[in-house]
């Protein structure tokens, strides 16, 4: 049997985002699944892969770098604005959120975080873009919000609660960012810092999303395609 990409998309007249895949049986440690499988009459089933840069693929892709991912902003725009905490019973270990399309379900597991802060769109407001969707995806930019992980050292920033409270913000950004955090005296960048400055305001730093993060968690995933 034979699939394409997500042809719930290509009801809507969007364009074929993919080659045709032969329907293959995946394994990923204990769990299985098939592309495109149907667990019940009318529903199918796909399962995607986010990594800590923002690129979105199949997650069976064998090679994932910028060749290999999605780049169709209509699509991105279309997946990022419906996802949400995987709560159907299905995979919820494994694939944590889940875009609906119709009677499709699009499984997604991350790297680090679902949402990936690329881009900073200057403007009034400004905005943190997200996971390839220009301004169609993203999210007021709340400096005194920022948190930089003690452990790993990554920064992240809130999102919407239903796709997790917590959005990475892409180690590029983040190393633009970077000369703006001012630490304690005699700490230099070895300790954690305490305030932002930006646009002329130096903003304290509420670190509000240190509660998102297990003590032991360091913030380290696959890097996939780095």
């Amino acid at each position: 049997m034979c699939s394409t990409v997500l042809f719930c998309h290509a009801r809507l007249g969007w364009k074929y985002l993919g080659a045709a895949r032969t329907s293959v049986l995946f394994a990923r440690g204990n769990v299985t699944y098939t592309q495109g499988q149907s667990p019940e009459p009318r529903i199918r089933e796909y399962f995607y892969y986010i990594d800590h840069q923002g690129q979105l693929f199949l997650d069976d892709t064998k090679v994932k770098n910028f060749i290999t991912c999605f780049k169709d902003k209509q699509f991105l725009v279309f997946f990022f604005s419906r996802l949400r905490v995987n709560t159907t019973g299905r995979y919820q270990e494994d694939f944590p959120f889940l875009s609906l399309c119709g009677r499709e379900r699009n499984f997604l597991r991350c790297d680090d975080r679902p949402l990936v802060f690329t881009h900073l769109l200057p403007g009034k407001p400004e905005l943190l873009s997200f996971c390839g969707g220009g301004d169609k995806l993203s999210t007021p930019f709340l400096p005194k919000s920022l948190f930089m992980h003690p452990a790993s050292g990554r920064v992240y920033h809130p999102c919407s609660e239903r796709a997790g409270s917590v959005g990475l913000v892409r180690s590029a950004l983040a190393f633009e960012l970077s000369p703006c955090f001012q630490y304690p005296p005699g700490q230099g960048q070895s300790g954690q810092p305490t305030h932002f400055l930006w646009a002329g305001q130096k903003h304290e730093l509420t670190n509000e999303l240190a509660q998102h993060f297990l003590p032991e968690e360091e913030g380290e995933g696959e890097a996939e395609g780095s």
